[in-house]
C-alpha cells in the first residue's frame, strides 16, 4: 500500500506533491496504484515521475504511461504536463516498453488555456496546476503591450500568478532605457511583478528564482523570446538547445518542441514550452477585468451601466482618455481583447447546444428503440 505521509522529506515533493493533492488520491489508495506526474506528453504516452519504491522515500523514477483509459475528444481534459495522475504500474498496458498506464488525473487546480489554434470552438490547455505563469518578452524588439495583456489575462483566468519578464535587458539601451520599458509593462499589467533580466550577464536571474522557488512556473512567451535561454540559465545547465535567431526577420526558431517539467536548483519546478506563435482568448472574462482593472474601475462612474465607452454621454473612461489619464492605446486593447473573448464564448456556446441537440436526439432514438423491443413484433 502506498504511503500518503508527504513529509518534506518526501521524493514528489520536490515536484510540488502536498497534503491536498494527497487527499485526492486517497480514494486510489490501497489498489495497488501510485501517484506520479506528468512531465512530458508525447503522442498518447506520457511520461511521469513517481516514487522510486512505494513505501520509502528513496527517490524518485521516470516511467512511461499510456493514456488510452483516460482519452478523451475533449482537448481540456486531456492528460497535460504539470498534471498529477494516478498510475497503475502493475496491471497496466504492455508491450513497447511501456511501464504502466494512467488510470485517473487528480482534479486540477490551476491551468494556462488558450483557444486552439484552429477554426473549431475549442479550447487548448498548455500547462496544469501551475503557480506562476512566466510570460517572457524580449526587450532586442518593441515592446508589444498587447501582447502583454492578452497573456496576463489568460493567466488570471487560469488561478496563476503572472509575473512579466523582460528578457535580454542587455539589448535595451542601457539601465535608463530598461526602467522606462518597465514602468510601461507595468502599466499594461497592474498589479503584476515585472522583472527585467538577461541570461548572458545574469542581471535579475536571482531575483526571479527566488520569486520561482518553492512552486510550479510555466514559462511562456513567442518564438524568439529567449525562454529557452532563460530556461537554461534558471535550470544551472544547458538543458534546452538554443539557436540563433533568424537574421532575415528576427524571429526565433522552435528550439523547445514539447512541454517539459523540470527540477529548479532553487526548489520548486519548471514547464518549457515551445514558441508560441498566437494566442487566442478563452473564456477569460474575469481575467480580462482584473488586467483592466483602471478601466473597469473608471466605468463605474459611467452615466450608464451598460456604457461602451465610445460616444455616450457622461461616460467617465471617454473623460479620463481626453484628460490623458487613461492611454487611448489602453482602451483600444481593452475593446480588441473584449470582443475576441465576446466571439469564443458565443461560439462555445453555440457548440455545446449543438451537442447537447445531439445528445438528446441519440438518446431520444435508443428509448424508442427499447420501446419497440419491449413491445415485440407487430402483428
Amino acid at each position: 500500500m502506498f504511503d500518503l505521509d508527504f513529509s518534506a522529506a518526501h521524493p514528489l515533493t520536490a515536484y510540488g506533491w502536498d497534503d491536498g493533492f494527497a487527499e485526492s488520491f486517497t480514494p486510489y489508495a490501497g489498489q495497488g496504484f501510485v501517484p506520479g506526474r506528468i512531465v512530458r506528453v508525447d503522442r498518447g504516452r506520457v511520461d511521469v515521475v513517481v516514487p522510486e519504491a512505494q513505501s520509502e522515500a528513496e527517490g524518485v523514477r521516470t516511467v512511461l504511461a499510456d493514456t488510452a483509459l483516460v482519452a478523451t475528444s475533449d482537448p481540456m481534459r486531456v492528460p497535460c504536463t504539470g498534471d498529477w495522475a494516478v498510475i497503475d504500474l502493475e496491471n497496466g498496458l504492455t508491450g513497447d516498453h511501456l511501464d504502466g498506464v494512467v488510470r485517473a488525473l487528480l482534479p486540477r487546480r490551476t491551468a494556462f488555456l488558450r483557444s486552439a489554434s484552429s477554426k473549431r470552438s475549442e479550447g487548448q490547455i498548455l500547462a496544469a496546476n501551475v503557480d506562476h505563469a512566466v510570460i517572457a518578452v524580449s526587450l532586442a524588439d518593441a515592446l508589444d503591450l498587447g501582447r502583454i495583456e492578452r497573456f496576463v489575462s489568460l493567466a488570471w483566468e487560469g488561478g496563476a500568478q503572472p509575473l512579466v519578464v523582460l528578457t535580454k535587458a542587455d539589448l535595451a539601451g542601457g539601465p535608463d532605457t530598461s526602467a522606462h520599458l518597465v514602468a510601461d509593462a507595468e502599466s499594461a499589467a497592474p498589479g503584476v511583478q515585472v522583472l527585467a533580466v538577461s541570461s548572458a550577464t545574469g542581471e535579475g536571474i536571482d531575483v526571479l528564482s527566488a520569486v520561482l522557488a518553492g512552486d510550479t512556473s510555466v514559462l511562456l512567451g513567442q518564438s524568439g523570446a529567449g525562454k529557452s535561454t532563460l530556461a537554461n540559465a534558471l535550470l544551472g545547465e544547458e538543458v534546452q538547445l538554443v539557436q540563433a535567431i533568424r537574421d532575415r526577420d528576427g524571429k526565433g526558431r522552435h528550439t523547445t518542441t514539447t512541454r517539459d517539467l523540470r527540477v529548479l536548483p532553487s526548489g520548486g519546478v519548471l514547464i518549457d514550452t515551445p514558441g508560441l506563435r498566437g494566442v487566442g482568448m478563452w473564456d477569460a472574462g474575469a481575467g480580462l477585468a482584473r488586467t483592466f482593472s483602471d478601466v473597469e474601475s473608471l466605468a463605474e462612474g459611467c452615466r450608464f451601466h451598460d456604457c461602451a465607452h465610445e460616444a455616450e454621454p457622461g461616460c467617465a473612461v471617454q473623460e479620463a482618455v481626453e484628460s490623458g489619464e487613461l492611454p487611448v492605446r489602453r482602451l483600444e486593447s481593452y475593446r480588441k481583447l473584449l470582443r475576441e473573448n465576446q466571439r469564443i464564448v458565443a461560439k462555445t456556446d453555440a457548440r455545446l447546444r449543438a451537442e447537447i441537440r445531439r445528445d438528446w436526439k441519440q438518446k431520444q432514438a435508443l428509448g424508442r428503440h427499447m420501446m419497440e423491443r419491449k413491445r415485440g413484433p407487430q402483428r
